[in-house]
């Protein structure tokens, strides 16, 4: 009979490998809960219509690369292929406009789905752990997001980081870059891909982002957005620039960068690995102020910005640099027993020690007491509790400390208080 496989582009997260994804996650919340953001839980999978309206149709995600079917009641529905629309699309139907303390400030984190080609650090199922701040207009939110993904990378230990950032403008902004751009490539627009040529009256912008056609001469010499900007958009541009600054963040302005969804205006930024080795796509992270989106979606007028980051690709940064993160892989009490009175004893013990709050573990292979040793070795245990028939019969056990060899004989009826008090003076 042939195996069953996991499917391309997904991968099994392993014990061994699991706790570092643990560990960035409780630091994002920890993180989060410094910034005042509270946590949001989506669907997997919303109405495709959702997406349509807000990443763009003339998008990669949109066109090539969403998870969509239809269910048995014939509604058309998709597997998120990034957070922003439907935590966008939350804030509208729960009215999270009106909440008494605004901006509404929003972190999520969970699986993403993709149909793309899978490669070094990208899998068609991916995590992401995402910002959203909707509700507020003022530049210096735009620098509070940013540092928040500085922040994380930072905080677990990631050096060599690039923030690349650059101003999409507002509205009439963009619509004079647009004409400007359609002019720029029009010309010669059946030397790029089918693509290119569907988005040059649609969405031209969307060209620069050509992964196809990113060596074309056309493209170094495109008419550059910060040309555009009008003065409200320039001043916007300024006063992020400056807090950043004042954050003591560096930055790049890179008049080139173009997020890939269409709900971006006025501030995009990517954070960049610059660590040897990582790879082609250097891409850590990427956000950017959505003024309009909850419009598209049906709500009133309100202003966000937010980031997305991979998990996937944030490990993958870490290895690069080979950041060893502080993980707590050891655990607090091994059981050692030997007989079969001390065996079915050590059941009542082993429950007791974890509900004092202590991470504990026995032998269930009925292994001779030096096979139990090398399983308490190998589990990084602090400390061994040995229990016998004899020291049964006196109501006694030893505690072995694993890291200075030490025995200590307790009294059974208080060993879970006595172990208590040994750690708590170990703090």
């Amino acid at each position: 009979m042939t195996s069953i496989r996991i499917p391309r582009g997904t991968q099994d997260i392993l014990p061994g490998k699991i706790e570092k994804w643990q560990l960035i996650e409780e630091k994002a919340r920890e993180l989060c809960k410094r910034f005042q953001y509270r946590e949001i839980r989506t669907p997997i999978f919303e109405h495709t219509e959702l997406f349509l309206r807000s990443v763009g149709d003339t998008t990669d995600i949109v066109q090539k690369e969403m998870y969509t079917f239809e269910d048995r009641g014939e509604r058309s529905l998709t597997l998120r292929p990034e957070g922003t629309a439907a935590v966008v699309r939350s804030y509208v139907e729960h009215k999270m406009f009106g909440d008494a303390t605004q901006p509404v400030k929003l972190y999520y984190m969970g699986p993403m789905f993709r149909y793309e080609r899978p490669q070094a650090g990208r899998y068609r199922q991916f995590v992401q752990f995402g910002v959203e701040a909707i509700g507020s207009n003022d530049p210096a939110i735009d620098a509070e997001v940013i540092a928040l993904a500085i922040s994380l990378y930072k905080e677990l230990g990631l050096k060599k980081l690039k923030l690349v950032i650059n101003s999409l403008g507002d509205k009439e902004s963009r619509s004079a870059h647009r004409e400007a751009l359609v002019n720029h490539f029009k010309p010669r627009i059946g030397e790029f891909c089918s693509d290119c040529q569907n988005r040059i009256e649609k969405n031209p912008m969307r060209i620069l982002d050509c992964k196809q056609d990113r060596e074309h001469e056309l493209m170094n010499s495109a008419p550059s957005i910060i040309d555009y900007l009008n003065d409200n958009s320039k001043n916007y541009f300024d006063k992020v620039q400056q807090y950043l600054k004042n954050l003591e963040i560096d930055f790049i302005v890179d008049p080139n960068l173009v997020r890939g969804l269409d709900y971006y205006n006025h501030t995009a930024f990517e954070i960049m690995s610059d660590a040897e080795g990582f790879g082609a796509i250097t891409t850590l992270c990427g956000g950017g102020r959505y003024n309009g989106l909850t419009e598209e979606i049906g709500g009133p007028e309100a202003p966000g910005i937010g980031f997305a980051m991979s998990i996937e690709r944030f490990i993958a940064a870490l290895e690069a640099e080979q950041v060893k993160l502080p993980l707590k892989e050891e655990i607090d009490c091994y059981l050692v027993s030997l007989g079969e009175e001390a065996k079915d004893y050590t059941v009542g013990l082993l429950q007791k020690l974890r509900l004092a709050g202590f991470s504990a573990d026995r032998d269930y292979l009925d292994r001779k007491i030096k096979a139990q040793f090398k399983a308490a070795d190998r589990s990084n245990a602090k400390y061994v509790a040995i229990l016998g028939e004899d020291e049964l019969k006196e109501n006694k056990i030893n505690l072995k400390s694993m890291e200075t060899g030490e025995q200590t004989e307790l009294d059974l009826s208080t060993f879970v208080e006595k172990f208590a008090e040994l750690l708590k003076k170990q703090m």
